[in-house]
């Protein structure tokens, strides 16, 4: 399907959420290529008076559990009326297949409020060393790596012709996709318009562990997200606000923090290091 170009697709902006890195890649990808403004939510911006200055918004967030993040939809549901009315492209990160996890985002809207323009889900590396089943099948490596950022940027030259043509495709848009989300999001939060957390997401919200070999070096409460680390007395503590993002995880040079899975992590991700995250 094509659609006509309008001069509002000139007033791109880019605003992304990356855990450990993939989705800041991806972000900055696009955004280079599309000439465009990128902002991460973390930014101490004024997001209200940017909105108002752009008509096309690209999101790109990684799927978790088939869903969209809940630091994301916390951003969604706080700048509602400023993405009212938006064109949207939605660029996803998965680890393999996620269904619908690029469609998921419109269910934050009532029906009509965006007009979805274009939406494509991209595989990058596992990020999560600690998961038994992941330690030896998905373990990343530069080989690995590289292959998988060679893939990112075909596709991506093919994302951004196509929008630069007009011509509109909406990955995981279909029944069977969304079935298949469905499926597998369950587990982790049934609706996929609450904010709040549900599930197994909520489990894993108050899930993290800090263990005892931590050393309080305040890594961690300097980059997560969601402020959830503290440094109480010398002693790291969480406050139950967890976003499942593993960036601590990944960066904590003592491998002293877990989520959910209270296993240390065989091994750590560094695209967040390499792509200047955190």
């Amino acid at each position: 399907m094509k659609m006509g170009m309008s001069k509002g697709i000139n007033k791109m902006l880019t605003i992304y959420f990356s855990g450990t890195g993939n989705t800041k890649y991806l972000a900055d990808l696009f955004s280079h290529k599309m000439n465009t403004k990128c902002l991460s939510i973390e930014d101490n911006a004024d997001f209200t008076a940017i909105l108002k200055e752009h008509d096309t918004i690209a999101f790109c967030y990684p799927i978790y559990g088939s869903r969209v993040p809940r630091i994301m939809r916390e951003f969604v549901h706080n700048h509602m009326l400023g993405l009212v009315g938006k064109r949207v492209i939605i660029l996803v990160t998965q680890q393999a297949f996620s269904g619908d996890g690029a469609r998921v985002f419109c269910d934050l809207f009532e029906e009509g409020a965006i007009e979805v323009i274009y939406a494509e889900h991209f595989n990058m590396q596992q990020n999560m060393g600690n998961i038994p089943v992941f330690w030896t099948l998905f373990k990343p490596t530069k080989k690995s790596n590289q292959k998988f950022i060679k893939k990112t940027e075909t596709k991506m030259n093919i994302v951004c012709n196509n929008i630069k043509s007009g011509i509109i495709k909406k990955r995981g848009f279909n029944k069977i996709s969304k079935l298949l989300g469905y499926i597998q999001g369950k587990p982790w939060q049934k609706n996929t318009k609450d904010i709040k957390p549900v599930r197994l997401e909520k489990k894993v919200m108050n899930g993290l562990q800090i263990h005892q070999n931590c050393i309080a070096c305040n890594i961690c409460t300097k980059i997560c997200p969601m402020n959830n680390l503290v440094n109480h007395d010398g002693q790291i503590q969480h406050l139950n606000n967890c976003t499942v993002c593993y960036r601590c995880v990944n960066r904590c040079p003592q491998k002293a923090i877990t989520v959910y899975i209270h296993i240390k992590p065989k091994w750590q991700y560094t695209m967040g290091r390499i792509n200047n995250l955190f």
